[in-house]
């Protein structure tokens, strides 16, 4: 079954944790608990250090996997990381600071980063009594 755009959405948007994992060849697998936001498109933008694995990770390889979950429910997501320029940065932060606005706060801690992920496939999943799971694949 198809997944709306609107109600992966309306899943990412009722939520403000979740868990991203990333991966290099050298250090294999790793995962991270992160405050995030989401963008009407769906990309996620967080912050991050920049001697954090997750910062080395996406940079040797930008892809990434995430998972969010409420209830019964679960919302798989693949993509791609990039650190956004000034110019992208503008918006994705009026955005994230909107969903975490503590995070404002922590501007100006030496070596914070803002990290973007633009999605390639999302999956959300229910578990309890009606069982589903719906699927929204993107181009590259």
């Amino acid at each position: 079954m198809p997944l709306t755009k609107k109600a992966a959405l309306d899943f990412l948007k009722s939520v403000d944790l979740g868990a991203i994992a990333t991966a290099t060849a050298e250090t294999g697998p790793e995962v991270a608990l992160i405050n995030f936001a989401v963008t009407d498109e769906l990309e996620l933008i967080f912050e991050t250090i920049q001697t954090t694995r997750k910062c080395e990770n996406l940079r040797e390889d930008p892809r990434a996997a995430f998972m969010a979950w409420r209830g019964d429910q679960t919302l798989q997501y693949e993509g791609i990381a990039d650190e956004p320029d000034e110019f992208a940065l503008k918006e994705l932060l009026d955005v994230y600071f909107a969903a975490v606005p503590e995070a404002r706060s922590h501007q100006g801690w030496p070596g914070l980063i803002y990290m973007r992920v633009r999605p390639r496939w999302i999956r959300l999943s229910r578990y309890g009594g009606s069982w589903s799971v719906e699927e929204l694949t993107f181009k590259a």
